[in-house]
Order: structure tokens, then sequence, then C-alpha cells
């Protein structure tokens, strides 16, 4: 027997010989064809909820004729994307490209700014609506959380996965924005999900599935599997979660630390961290005053990267990442800027920091004499939450 959701009238049913995870068929009540099918569908408890293109997406909301447009937002033609519509990136733009690149692939892109203060006002309606079915709510970042809705599991009331559907539409409805939602029994799999249909997907993983799903995907689907430790784990033999599955874990951990650990576990579909809401640290920053006011972009970098070190050991202190970085400045007449960027994955890592700050610095050094400069951490959310490359912290071309 399989479970089957309906995500236009969130009709509920029990279909024999019904296997998948979306288009199913149509269904029965309304005629829809967005009918999720699977057989754990209303036994799976953890979800993972993520708005798409977040930025972009409030953007086109308050600008009704850009709907069908390519919309870019971030910095002019020296500055970075920081997210991009989904017809952008179907001409290949991506968040954190320059500008220039993303303009050259999509030239006839309309760019707009980054309103932080509106993004964050969309995003705490967001948060208040998944409190509404769940006061289990973990942050990740401003769009997306995980959510813990094991209550509704059970009860007379509708099934976890259909107060979840509910729930996307009542942010298409109430804030304007679509989301999608991954669904599996733990946080590692839940998030993989709800990457799988964007936009506006519903995808469940369940414990039946989840090795057949992980088997043949690469090990970069991992979280903390970056660029340079797929590198390694391809080098020793490792190209798939199959593969990682294969070899035992006191030798991952033997190779390549305690990450082995956690990634022989996830390769088993094992994932034993619960959705947490407690967070008391707001944020966490680190700052220095020059002896001598400085101009040059060279020299500022230099005197951000210790900073940036030292930060991320105070996050790693606290067991915290940051979702949101802030740079701060003060120039010689004593004026003080900052300007703060999100992180597309929450981190830790001292290398990730800096690069993220550096992008905003690199705004603010055309000339100005600055007399100190800091760095700060916000939307701080637990660990596990970021995919940190491991083996490599050394952010490029930093004289140390």
């Amino acid at each position: 027997m399989t479970s089957a959701l309906c995500l236009t009238c969130l009709a509920e049913s029990v279909q024999p010989g019904r296997d998948g995870h979306a288009g199913g068929g149509f269904c029965g009540q309304c005629g829809s064809s967005r009918l999720i099918t699977h057989p754990e569908l209303f036994d799976l408890t953890i979800a993972h909820l993520d708005c798409d293109a977040f930025y972009a997406a409030i953007e086109k909301r308050d600008r009704p004729e850009l709907e069908n447009e390519p919309v870019i937002v971030g910095g002019g033609r020296r500055g970075v994307v920081t997210a991009a519509c989904y017809v952008a990136r179907r001409f290949g733009v991506r968040s954190a490209m320059p500008m220039f690149q993303a303009l050259e692939r999509c030239p006839g892109a309309t760019v707009i700014r980054p309103n932080m203060e509106k993004y964050s006002r969309a995003g705490q309606q967001v948060r208040e609506l998944m409190r509404g079915i769940t006061p289990l709510v973990e942050p990740i970042s401003i769009d997306e959380a995980f959510l813990d809705v094991s209550a509704l599991a059970g009860g007379a009331g509708p099934s976890p996965a259909a107060a979840l559907a509910g729930l996307m539409q009542k942010i298409e409805g109430e804030v304007g924005v679509t989301a999608s939602v991954g669904l599996s029994y733990n946080k590692f799999l839940a998030k993989i999900a709800s990457d799988l249909d964007k936009p506006r997907g519903f995808s469940p993983i369940g414990r039946a599935d989840a090795i057949d799903f992980l088997t043949p995907k690469p090990v970069r689907i991992l979280w903390g599997v970056g660029p340079a430790l797929e590198k390694k784990l391809t080098a020793g033999g490792i190209a798939t979660v199959g593969d990682l599955r294969g070899v035992p874990e006191r030798e991952l951990i033997a190779r390549y630390g305690m990450i082995g650990r956690r990634l022989s576990r996830f390769a088993r579909g094992e994932d034993t961290r619960t959705v947490t809401t407690h967070r008391e640290t707001k944020s966490i920053s680190s700052e220095t005053t020059f002896d001598d006011a400085l101009s040059d972009l060279g020299d500022l970098r230099r005197k951000l990267w210790p900073l940036c070190e030292r930060l991320a050991l105070r996050l790693e202190k606290a067991d915290l990442s940051a979702g949101h970085v802030t740079l701060k400045l003060k120039s010689t007449d004593f004026k003080i800027r900052t300007r703060t960027r999100a992180i597309h994955h929450p981190t830790k890592d001292a290398r990730q920091l800096f690069e993220a700050a550096a992008l905003l610095l690199e705004r603010e050094a055309v000339g100005t004499r600055f007399r100190l400069i800091g760095i700060g951490a916000h939307d701080l959310v637990p660990p596990g939450s970021e995919p940190a490359d491991l083996f490599s912290l050394e952010p490029q071309g930093v004289a140390r």
C-alpha cells in the first residue's frame, strides 16, 4: 500500500500498487497532477523547508512585471550575485558569481540591489508560519529551517506531510514566495530531499529507499564534502556514496579524521541529530584598530584574515555556524560603515567567512582611509547545517 497526498487540495489517501515520489498520477478529488506518492509518506516526520530563490522571489513579488523575466539580486558590475531567479539560472547565473560574468551570460537580466531589511521581514513571516504547525523549528538561514512534525503523527488532524503541504500554500499565499520541502526520518536526508524538485517541490525519502537513493550519488552530496575533500576521497578510490559505505568507519577516521565518522554514518542514511530550537547567542564578532590608517585593499585583507580566524575559533567554542557575515569599517572621520552578506550554507570555517567578508571589503576599499576593521557573524545556527570543506581552510591570496 502506498500513501498519496495532493499538494493542491491536500487530500490524503492510501492506494494499492503505487510507488514513487512525485508524478504518481492525478488526484481523485480535484484532478491535480501535483500528487505525491510514497509508501512511508505519512510516517516521516523530519522536514527541511527552503524558500525558492528567496531574495529574487521577494523582488518579483514586489514587481509583478518581472514575473517571467530574469532577475539578479546583487551589486553593480564590480559586485557579485547575491541571488538569481530560476529564469536567470537557466542562463548559468549562480550566487557568488562576479556580476560582470553574470551579465555576460544573461545580458537582459534586471539587476536589483539587495534589501536585507525587506528580506528579513519576509523571513520572519515565513518563520512564524512554520511555528504555526510546530514549535520545533530550527532556523538554518533567513529563509530555511528544519521542522520536527512528529507531534502531528497519528492524530485526528492532517498528517505531518499534509500539514507541511498546507504550510507551503500559506507561505505562497501570505508571503508571496514559493517554498520546497524535503521530508524524511532525519535531518541529513530531509535537507537533501528539499533540493530534489525545486521550485515548489515536495520530496520524501524513506527508510526503505534511502540506501538505494544514496548509493549512486557522488560523495559531494554529503554534508562536509567540499571540493578539497571530494578530491581526497576520489584519490582514495571513493567517488560515490556506495564506495564510501564500502570502507569501514575506523578506516575512514584513520584517513580523514573525525569527519570520517560523520561521512560513514551519512553514507548509511544515519543521522542522530535532533531538531533544536534553543539559541541564545545572537551574534559573535571580532575587530581591530590600526596604528596607522589603511586604504590599500591588500593591507586591509591582511588585517581581515586573522579576525576571521579568531571569529572561527569563537564560533567553534560556541558550537555555532554563521548564516550572515557583517563587515565593519571605521574611517578616519569616525564614520562607521557596516555591510552584510548572506552565506549560502551556514559555516564556522575561517576561509569561508573570509571570502564572504572580502567580497564586501572589495566594494569599500576604493581610496577611503580606515582606522578600524571588524567582522561579525549573525543568524547563528547549531552545527551540522554547514557543508564546510574541512580540507581547504586557507584563503587564496592571503599573505600570512
